[in-house]
């Protein structure tokens, strides 16, 4: 199994940061916009659009407020077999948080596309949740 962790600095108090990450519906809005194209819900699971055309079916594993903790498992496709991933948010100060989003997926031979696709979408969350 491959994994990707990145650390993404916000600019930003946690409780925004959360409120953005939580509404699993409107991530083409308020999350990653231009990113993510189209989201839509049913029951728990999420197809989200990318830019690239790219449809990704997502399992909401877990949203857990207390923790700022949302977990989500992207069903099986031509790139990967199994990826499950999960985002917290980690006050860093009234002003400031950091962003963890870590996924882990086979077939490890998917970590370069993946981690592009990670890259890609934090730069996005970054400077839409407040970040320079």
């Amino acid at each position: 199994m491959a994994s990707v962790k990145l650390d993404i600095p916000i600019a930003a108090p946690a409780a925004h940061v959360w409120d953005a990450v939580s509404d699993i519906g409107a991530i083409h809005t308020r999350f990653v916009p231009g990113f993510v194209t189209d989201t839509k819900l049913d029951g728990d699971m999420r197809t989200v659009t990318f830019e690239t055309g790219f449809v990704a079916r997502e399992r909401i594993v877990d949203l857990d407020p207390a923790a700022m903790r949302l977990a989500y498992a992207v069903q099986p496709n031509e790139l990967m077999t199994h990826h499950h991933a999960t985002f917290e948010v980690v006050p860093e100060g009234p002003a400031a948080c950091r962003l963890v989003w870590q996924a882990d997926f086979l077939p490890a031979e998917a970590g370069e596309p993946v981690r592009g696709m990670m890259e890609q979408g934090a730069a996005v969350m970054k400077r839409t949740l407040g970040g320079k």
